[in-house]
Order: structure tokens, then sequence, then C-alpha cells
């Protein structure tokens, strides 16, 4: 049996840990929201509709996700500097970040805008397919600057310890972009444009309330609003190696999508609902890698491996033992969440068959997002570089061999989430798992 003295250190570090993940967790569920929203609203209009959803979606979110350094590499930064009592400092690392977001994101909204039909047909989905994702493209890419914005901002408060805004600021586009989502799409007979609008104005609406609290928080430490080149150098530079982590993760997605594609229509907008409630989980169980970036970012900062060792120890408990509720959560819910996304008889049968076999990878990727959220918190990006473009290797013949042998179908669904939740999240908890034994990314100092 453990001293109470150890035990009561434990307890007192759970409360540190849901009091961060708690909110965090509902600022993280708010973009896969997002996505579930629009795939229920966007499914009762046809599975071209869809299954074109399924197809802009995953193109507009992989561009979103290479730059979600701006959220990770922004929440280190910050939360090494206030750690070790640099506040001010913090807060300039976070006022570069938000520029080189506002940047990055028009840039983004302007190149894809004009580039949607070529991206869409490189996929290869048929006509009506890919003519609905074009349009749902180029409704959506207004809010790109919003969304980059939305997450340099919400990392500085993550940085920060305050997880509570960007709560609240989350919840606050959920709903307004299902009001919107709703009133366009079917009050103004937009379609599947009129979604990618809600959600646009959505975004744009988060971004602007989020920078004013960040403005707050600079004025409060006297740190000047102007984009200083060489923070934003800095920002970029430190970025880089996450942002070819994420490249691995994206580039494993769009393979999946691309698979799906392969396998029809009905494959391909069954693979869409069961990759929204994915979503939904995976951001769910992400907010325990979340509280574990901010605290290890400040244990390091302030130089206490101990302490780093520890949430280490605890927050990959809380992952593994969250994966396993999540998983009987959705297998339990399955046959009642596909009436909700359409009416195909066949989409239906795909998605209770798809949902079952990830709620059953579930406790697995507890396990590897926490170790990942532990990584980028100790700035360890360039490990995770090379370890990402290495199960990007091991997943890759297994996605093919899905697309040659598996059929249409159900057993599609069912064969290429084994592959993408099975092999590639095993090959994530190897590689994170071997490197978090070391000592090598526990770098300590501001």
């Amino acid at each position: 049996m453990r001293p109470p003295a150890e035990r009561s250190r434990d307890r007192a570090l759970d409360r540190s840990i849901l009091a961060l993940a708690v909110p965090a967790l509902g600022a993280l569920v708010a973009e896969p929201l997002f996505v579930l929203v629009d795939s229920a609203v966007v499914g009762h209009l046809g599975t071209a509709e869809l299954a074109g959803l399924s197809l802009a979606s995953t193109i507009l979110m992989t561009v979103v996700g290479l730059c979600v350094f701006l959220a990770y590499a922004t929440t280190a930064a910050v939360s090494r500097r206030a750690g070790a009592g640099h506040r001010a400092e913090a807060l300039q690392a976070g006022i570069d970040g938000l520029w080189l977001a506002l940047a990055l994101g028009v840039a983004l909204a302007v190149g894809l805008g004009v580039a949607a039909p070529h991206v869409v047909g490189l996929l290869g989905a048929d006509a009506d397919v890919a003519r609905h994702a074009a349009d749902y493209l180029r409704w959506s890419v207004p809010g790109l600057p919003g969304m980059l914005v939305v997450l340099a901002s919400t990392g500085v408060l993550r940085g920060m310890l305050d997880t509570r805004t960007p709560l609240y600021v989350a919840v606050g586009g959920a709903v307004l972009n299902t009001v919107l989502s709703v009133t366009l799409v079917w009050g103004l007979g937009l379609g599947i444009a009129g979604s990618g609008a809600g959600t646009a104005v959505a975004q744009l609406a988060m971004a602007v309330v989020l920078g004013i609290v960040v403005v707050r928080y600079a004025r409060r430490e006297r740190v000047s609003l102007r984009p200083q080149r060489g923070g934003i150098w800095v920002s970029a530079r430190e970025g880089l190696p996450l942002v070819v982590r994420t490249l691995s993760l994206r580039l494993a997605i769009l393979l999946t999508v691309w698979v799906a594609t392969g396998l029809g229509a009905v494959t391909l907008a069954s693979h869409q609902v069961v990759n929204s409630v994915w979503g939904l989980t995976a951001f769910a169980l992400d907010a325990l890698a979340i509280a574990a970036q901010a605290l290890v970012g400040h244990g390091l900062g302030a130089g206490d491996t101990a302490q780093v060792r520890t949430v280490l120890r605890r927050t990959l408990r809380w992952g593994l033992g969250a994966g396993v509720v999540l998983g009987a959560v959705v297998a339990a819910a399955s046959p009642l969440l596909a009436p909700l996304f359409t009416q195909d008889p066949d989409v239906r049968r795909a998605v209770v068959a798809g949902l079952v076999t990830t709620a059953a990878l579930l406790p697995l990727a507890g396990w590897v997002f926490v170790l990942d959220g532990v990584l980028i918190g100790a700035g360890d990006g360039r490990y995770l570089a090379w370890a990402g473009m290495l199960t990007l290797v091991a997943y890759a013949p297994c996605a093919l061999a899905v697309r040659a042998w598996a059929p249409a179908g159900t057993w599609g669904v069912v064969w290429l989430w084994l592959a993408f939740g099975g092999v590639f999240m095993l090959a994530r908890a190897l590689t994170t798992g071997l490197r978090a034994r070391t000592t090598a990314w526990m770098v300590t100092g501001s």
C-alpha cells in the first residue's frame, strides 16, 4: 500500500488534471460537433451530398490540421515561460502566434478557394459527389482565418492555464453553427453551400471573441500588440516539426478517405458518419492531452521533472479509462446514432458496424493521445515528426490492401477502420510510448 502522503499528492494532481481537462473537453468537442451537425443536416439531403461533405470536410480539416501547431506550439511556449514566472514573455509569444495565424489563414483561404475543384478531383469522386464537395469548400473557406486564429488564441489561453474561456466561446460557436446550418440549408434552401457558409460565420465570430480575450491578457502585462518579426519567425520555426508530425496524420486520414472513395458512395458516406463520431470521441480524449501539455510545460519550465513523471503516469491512467468508457457508450448508442444521419438502409448498416469497430479501439486511442500531448507539451516536436512519418509508412500498406481486397459497404467500412484505428494507432502507441520511457524529452527551463 502506498503512503498516505503519496496518495494525497495523486488526488491533488487528479483535481488539477480535471480542472484543466473538463473545460478543455467542452472546447475540443465543439469542432467535431460542427462536423456532426453539418453531417446530420446535409445527410438528409441525400447520399451524394453526404459523400461530398465527407470529401470537403476532410480537405478543409487537413488544411486546418496542418496548422494545429498554432495551438500546440503556442501552448508549449506560453506554458514554459509562464511556469518560469515570465508572464509578459509568455503573452508576447502568444500575440506573435495570433499574427502568424491570421496571415496563414488569409493566404490559405485564397489558395483553397481558387483550387477547390482541382483538389476535390484528386480524390477520384464521381461528378455528382465532386460538385457537392466543391460547393461546400467554396462557401466554408472564408472562415479559414477565423479557424486558425481560434487555434492560436486557444493555445495562448491553455498555456496560461485558462481552459474555461475557450469552453464558453466554443459552446457559443457550436450553437451559432447549428442555428445557421439549419436556417441556411433548409430555411433558405441553399443546400450544402449553406452548411459551409454557416460554419465560416461561426468560426469568424469565435475568432473575434477569443482574440479580444487574449488582447486583454496582453494589455494587463503591458505587452505590445504589434507583430514582432523575430517572434513570428520563432513561432514558425518552433512549429515546423509539428507541421511535419501533423502532415503524417493528415496524409493518413486522406489516404483513408481515398480508400473509402474507391469502395463506393455507400462506403464513403458511411465513413463520413463514423469518422465524425470518431472525431468527437478523439477530441474528448484529447482533453486529457491538453491538460498534460499545460502541466508538463509548467513542470519543465519550473525544472520539476519528478512532477512531470507523475503527470505522465496519472494522465495515462485517465486516458485508458476514458477510452474504455467512451467505447462502451459508442457501441451501445450505434443503432440509435445511424438513423440521425441518413435514411439509406445500406449506409445505416455500415455506420453501425463501423461504430462498433471504432468503439473497441478507443482505449488504445486514449493512451496514444495522452502520450502525444505529453511530448508536445515538452516541446519534443522533432521526435514526433520522425515518429509520425514512421507510423504513416507502417499504415500505408494496410490501407492499400483494404482498397484492393475489401468489399464495398459494411465490411469495407469495418476493414478500413481496423486498419486506421488499429494498425495506425498501434504504431503511434509504440513510437510515443518508447520515447516516453526515456528522459531525452525532459528538457527543463523556459
